[in-house]
């Protein structure tokens, strides 16, 4: 008898090297993981369609959470928390969107045909 079975090895593309992320605000660089986790990716896109904006607000901590290195992750939070640099909600927004962007179009490198 036959069993179905697909050996998925390490995962898709969890193998293909991905070029440092970083992003800076008020002259402060910030780096990022090289990959973020697919359940984390999902769980973000699942909780991005709430009306609810504490709910909204908890998605956007958690998205810096989990990509930011450790070091850059507290010098991030520091920042919010600093009362004379001042970081909108759009320009946390626009960061978000661009760093969802980008972990979400790795591997840069096409699949051979």
């Amino acid at each position: 008898m036959n069993k179905r079975f697909k050996d998925f090895g390490a995962g898709v593309g969890s193998d293909v090297p991905a070029e440092p992320l970083s992003f800076k605000l008020h002259d402060e660089e910030f780096e990022c993981v090289r990959k973020m986790q697919g359940k984390v990716l999902l769980g973000i896109v699942e909780s991005s369609g709430s009306d609810d904006a504490s709910e909204s607000a908890k998605t956007i901590r958690t998205i810096f959470e989990h990509v930011l290195t450790d070091e850059s992750f507290k010098r991030f939070d520091a920042l919010l928390e600093d009362k004379e640099k001042i970081v909108t909600v759009e320009t946390l927004s626009e960061i978000v969107s661009w760093l969802l962007e980008e972990y979400s179009n790795r591997p840069e490198k096409q699949p051979e045909a």
